[in-house]
């Protein structure tokens, strides 16, 4: 029994011994690890300083190069007898004489031509592209108009000639404004006021109907032409003259509200009175006519 219970007590303090583990590798290799990172921290730190240092002295090289430069220009040029004056006089252009200059002068003046805005001017159409038509009136520079302001001249190509009126001469970026609306306008407008002193018929296009009227498109202008002015009788019916072609006369032009007047009724009483005329002047004294009772 003695010997039974031995062994389960010698069994019992190997179970409970515990193993010893050997760490003096790892501690080592930690510390070889610690050592490695720390030089390769200096090596870093001793990079940086000679990249500085290297950097510091070619600034310094730099400077000195300079300077020494500045010096020996300074002390090759006097300024003491140095004819300012003559210098002033001096530039583009200097060799030329006097002649020379006034022919080279003649020639710019020929190929520039001198505008001013609010002007209307004849342009030439020198490139079209998806956007813009690119136009040139003479000047340094060509203008744009956008291609909207074209759309009355579907075939329109390079080398036509328009009317253009000039907005700017130079808008900020250096370019030159030119708008042909406005153009059209300005024309219109003239064409009008040359019709109505000269009593001149003209040719309308009906575009609507409107209250007590028709809207007639004179030379680009809206003018309104009165129901009472399109005959001798009284008209029911305005659609009739619709989208059709009209001769009037200018009547009346108020500038102050943009508003023009126009009449159809005037060429047909001056027909009538005409027809009155040659009439009377044919008439003789037992003649038999023919005639339509009105009443």
């Amino acid at each position: 029994m003695a010997k039974v219970q031995k062994e389960k007590n010698e069994e019992s303090k190997s179970k409970s011994a515990k193993p010893v583990i050997d760490d003096a590798p790892v501690k080592k290799a930690v510390k070889g690890a610690a050592a490695e990172e720390l030089f390769e921290k200096d090596e870093l730190t001793e990079f940086k300083k000679a990249k500085k240092a290297e950097e510091e002295e070619g600034i310094s090289r730099m400077i000195k190069d300079v300077t020494a430069r500045k010096a020996a220009t300074e002390s090759s040029i006097s300024t003491e007898n140095f004819d300012w004056d003559a210098y002033d006089r001096k530039g583009f252009g200097e060799g030329y004489s006097t002649k020379d200059r006034e022919t080279l002068l003649k020639k710019y003046e020929g190929t520039v031509t001198t505008i001013n805005e609010s002007e209307l001017v004849v342009g030439t159409v020198v490139g079209i592209n998806d956007r813009d038509v690119i136009l040139n009136i003479g000047f340094k520079s060509d203008g744009l108009v956008p291609l909207a302001e074209f759309k009355d001249m579907p075939n329109l190509k390079i080398g036509d000639v328009v009317d253009l009126f000039i907005e700017e001469r130079e808008n900020v970026m250096g370019q030159l404004i030119l708008s042909r609306r406005k153009a059209k306008l300005l024309k219109g407008w003239e064409n009008v006021q040359k019709a109505l002193d000269n009593d001149t018929v003209i040719e309308g296009f009906v575009k609507r109907r409107t209250k007590g009227g028709l809207i007639v498109d004179v030379f680009g202008i809206e003018a309104f032409l009165p129901g009472s002015q399109i005959d001798v009788k009284p008209i029911r019916d305005f659609d009739i003259y619709v989208n059709k072609n009209i001769e009037v006369k200018v009547v009346k032009i108020n500038y102050t509200n943009d508003n023009v007047v126009v009449s159809h009724k005037v060429l047909i009483e001056k027909d009538l009175e005409q027809q009155k005329a040659v009439i009377l002047t044919n008439l003789e004294k037992g003649q038999v006519l023919e005639g339509v009772s009105k009443t």
